[in-house]
């Protein structure tokens, strides 16, 4: 894997409109569930705490992702920026996915970033919660990959 070190707009200080776009690429990022290119958003010293897994550097990242969605399948997530400052980003999000017996969780959680001036993420905290739903409780529908603009977000889905 590449260690390259390169800039990632937008750069803070974050404004609300750049928190928000920043958010925004974040999450197609992960919807597109490939951790080669998930990780190129971190800095190659990157710290991540999520849940109780602590993981430092791409190389674990990306080893930790590929694990993530070998196990969370059919993964489809929303994040929504909740508050920023000028390299710090908090977010809220939920995610849907199944695993292999065919039962769908709706996973529930807040992050805290931290950006290098280049944009590229230097710290994550993560903390997430699983709830069991059925699958006709489902609100994701969208074909695997990026949400479609018009898609509701989690507010507008009362999440």
């Amino acid at each position: 894997m590449s260690e390259q070190h390169t800039t990632r707009p937008p750069l803070p200080p974050f404004t609300r409109e750049s928190a928000i776009e920043k958010v925004r690429l974040a999450e197609d990022g992960w919807n597109s569930r490939d951790p080669a290119k998930v990780v190129l958003a971190y800095s190659p010293e990157t710290k991540w705490r999520n849940r109780a897994e602590f993981v430092t550097g791409r190389a674990e990242c990306q080893a930790f992702l590929e694990r993530k969605w070998k196990k969370e399948l059919d993964y489809r997530l929303i994040k929504e920026m909740w508050a920023f400052t000028e390299n710090v980003i908090a977010v809220r999000f939920a995610y849907e996915w199944h695993d292999d017996s065919g039962n769908w969780f709706r996973s529930y959680g807040n992050e805290n970033w931290e950006f290098g001036p280049d944009g590229l993420m230097t710290r994550r905290y993560a903390c997430i919660n699983d709830l069991p739903i059925a699958e006709a409780d489902r609100k994701y529908h969208w074909p695997l990959g990026r949400r479609p603009d018009d898609h509701p977000g989690l507010s507008d889905l009362g999440l």
